[in-house]
């Protein structure tokens, strides 16, 4: 079965433009994919915490060796890594917060970037290991000029860092769709929402 793994990272459940834009793919996407799975992730509602000792212990101890603490630790991690790597796409949901991906959404990379599972190290180099390999980024933004070439750009660390993220651990066909002043007038807002959908269209 076709499968969609959606994370959402908006704090905000009304009123996010990411959230409605992802909502917007994944209809786009369930229209070509009727009979497909929906694997819908809310990280800001708590469900993942941020990495503990025990878990830092438990990625870096052979399964046989693990103690009691370090499975319960990485249990979540096991779960969440086999979501990516089950799904045929994967989408994420991001706003800029105070310059980079949201504390929610860091929480959720922490527990699926684990050596020996989505990445590994042999020689000197490392290699992605995550078996899902097309994703789509929602990238929202308050204000404007933050893209590729504008004068906010270098103080853009969402996007960059979630590209250099996913292509670390293997995912290679990483296509971005922004919106950007969701903060601005009404008119600016519909308009600049209206060609997100647009292109949202043709990457889904």
């Amino acid at each position: 079965m076709t499968t969609l793994l959606r994370i959402d990272s908006s704090t905000r459940v009304d009123g996010s433009h990411t959230r409605a834009l992802g909502d917007a793919a994944q209809a786009q996407w369930q229209a070509a994919n009727p009979d497909g799975d929906v694997i819908t992730r809310n990280v800001p509602d708590g469900s993942i915490p941020y990495i503990s000792q025990n878990t830092i212990a438990g990625f870096f101890t052979p399964p046989g060796d693990q103690t009691p603490e370090m499975k319960e630790a990485t249990a979540l991690s096991d779960q969440l890594i086999a979501e990516l790597n089950a799904a045929d796409l994967l989408l994420i949901t991001a706003p800029l917060y105070n310059f980079g991906v949201p504390a929610a959404l860091k929480a959720w990379v922490d527990q699926i970037t684990r050596i020996g599972h989505t990445f590994s190290y042999t020689d000197g180099a490392f290699q992605g290991l995550a078996k899902t390999t097309r994703a789509v980024v929602i990238c929202g933004y308050g204000s404007g000029d933050y893209l590729a070439g504008q004068p906010r750009a270098a103080s853009n660390f969402l996007e960059p860092y979630l590209r250099f993220l996913l292509g670390f651990i293997g995912i290679e066909d990483v296509q971005v769709v922004s919106v950007q002043s969701t903060a601005a007038d009404a008119d600016t807002v519909a308009h600049n929402m209206d060609k997100a959908r647009a292109d949202l269209a043709h990457v889904i």
